[in-house]
């Protein structure tokens, strides 16, 4: 990594919880950090710190030839930078958008860049906001190579991995949805098993161990499945669709036998069976992505 004393400065857009700790992280790693939030006030510990605070989103981009926005969404990254005086002054430099959003969206804010003379790339952020700064971190890119390189030595000042995913601009963003798919759905069927668990009179607590051994089955399987996926294969040799299908019967009868909701195990349920219906019974369960994609 390269030594603060060559870095450039760099302009931080957005003071929540992992705003915050991306400029924090700026200003540890002894860059000159700018920093502006549309509500103001949340800036007082990072001055304290040696950030510099702006009074103005316009003033805040003027500092710094790298400016980094990390908002609640695209719609609220566009409401600070698609000011005019805002534009103006961001001409020449770079955005660095590491907001959470859609890939479309994130093809049309670097449209809007490149009509006006702005460098564009976007980015995602893995991790918890306490992760930033240090080796755990996860940051994800994509854009324009160059431009990438060229703020590759500010951004490894947040620490942890930085990924380059390619030049097509959506490709972050893509993996970022991909991935927080894999979370929510993971997290939605944990409390759904406390649920199940806690009706029949088995604790959070007594389940968590159990649970975690579930949980590490996954990554093989994930590795397994993506070549089934990429492949066409969807090999039903591990585990056939129809015998998954029956133990999420089950689910779907204890749950609703104590009125708990299984509506999203019965929509997985359902798109088993369109599966088996299909005509791969014998396909493992990978065979529904393929599914889910048909137009």
């Amino acid at each position: 990594m390269s030594t603060a004393s060559n870095l450039p400065a760099v302009t931080v857009l957005g003071l929540g919880p992992m705003g915050r700790s991306l400029a924090g992280a700026f200003v540890r790693a002894g860059l000159r950090t700018t920093v502006w939030n549309r509500t103001p006030g949340k800036d007082g510990e990072l001055t304290a710190q040696g950030a510099v605070g702006a009074v103005s989103a316009e003033e805040a981009v003027s500092a710094s030839d790298l400016v980094v926005v990390c908002v609640v969404n695209n719609e609220a990254a566009d409401a600070i930078l698609r000011q005019d005086a805002v534009t103006r002054a961001l001409k020449g430099r770079t955005v660095v958008n590491l907001t959470a959003d859609t890939p479309e969206r994130a093809r049309g804010t670097a449209q809007w860049a490149a009509e006006h003379g702005i460098g564009y790339l976007d980015g995602a952020i893995m991790t918890p906001a306490y992760s930033i700064g240090t080796p755990e971190a996860v940051f994800l890119h994509s854009g324009p190579r160059d431009l990438y390189e060229q703020h590759r030595p500010a951004l490894e000042a947040l620490g942890g991995t930085h990924t380059h995913l390619g030049e097509e601009i959506g490709r972050a963003a893509t993996f970022d949805v991909a991935l927080l798919d894999i979370f929510w759905t993971a997290m939605a069927g944990y409390a759904h098993a406390v649920a199940i668990a806690r009706a029949e009179g088995v604790t959070a607590r007594e389940l968590a161990s159990f649970a975690q051994g579930i949980a590490a089955i996954l990554p093989p399987l994930f590795e397994q499945f993506a070549e089934d996926a990429d492949s066409g294969t969807y090999s039903g040799e591990i585990n056939p669709i129809t015998s998954g299908a029956s133990t999420m019967a089950h689910v779907v009868e204890v749950s609703e036998s104590h009125g708990i909701d299984a509506s999203v195990m019965r929509a997985v349920e359902g798109l088993s069976r369109r599966v088996i219906g299909l005509g791969h019974g014998s396909d493992g369960f990978m065979r529904v992505a393929e599914v889910l994609g048909r137009r």
